[in-house]
């Protein structure tokens, strides 16, 4: 959750920009409901109003076997009627993750996220390498989004490079959003 806040923030850092921080619930094998209609505690679940009147759109999960978690599958298979209606097509869009070891899939997971968000015909939005941090950090970031290294307890606190390269995707596709708008952020 910390790095979802930190690339919240870089969107809030953006003047005309809000960002909308949203869960989506888990799954199970269970056929039956098993989650709250609305979760107890922390963001409330996305739901496609909030694909609709986005400006750009920033989604991540944790890593799960290199891939994005069944619930944040699960969620986006579910986007077809916001393909229909082209809701997503021409925003910017990016994506995070973290994993429970250091190379445990954070790029695949990542790239596993855009193939839909192709598909919805977003603009995909990565970090560059004049974010000096992705170059420094020994532990997560990538050109593909923002990542954090959990270690395999989940307690490895996110570093200050991986805070940085979340609140920098959040503010780059804020920024972006802002320019396809045709509204200057500053």
């Amino acid at each position: 959750m910390e790095l979802a806040r930190a690339v919240a923030d870089g969107v809030d850092a953006v003047p005309g920009c809000q960002s909308r921080l949203r869960t989506v619930p888990a799954v199970s094998a269970n056929h039956e409901a098993t989650e709250a209609a609305v979760p107890d505690s922390g963001p409330p679940y996305a739901e496609p109003q909030d694909l609709k009147e986005c400006d750009g759109l920033i989604i991540g999960s944790p890593t799960r076997f290199g891939n994005m978690a069944a619930a944040m599958k699960y969620f986006v298979d579910g986007t077809l009627n916001s393909w229909i209606a082209g809701d997503l097509v021409g925003k910017p869009a990016a994506v995070f993750t973290s994993t429970g070891s250091l190379h445990g899939g954070q790029e695949s997971t990542l790239l596993s996220m855009m193939l839909p968000l192709l598909h919805h015909g977003m603009l995909l939005v990565g970090l560059p390498y004049s974010e000096a941090d992705l170059a420094a950090t020994r532990s997560g970031g990538t050109p593909y989004g923002a990542s954090h290294w959990a270690g395999s307890d989940g307690k490895q606190p996110v570093s200050p490079e991986e805070l940085r390269l979340a609140h920098a995707l959040g503010r780059r596709v804020a920024a972006i959003s802002q320019k396809l708008a045709g509204r200057q952020a500053s």
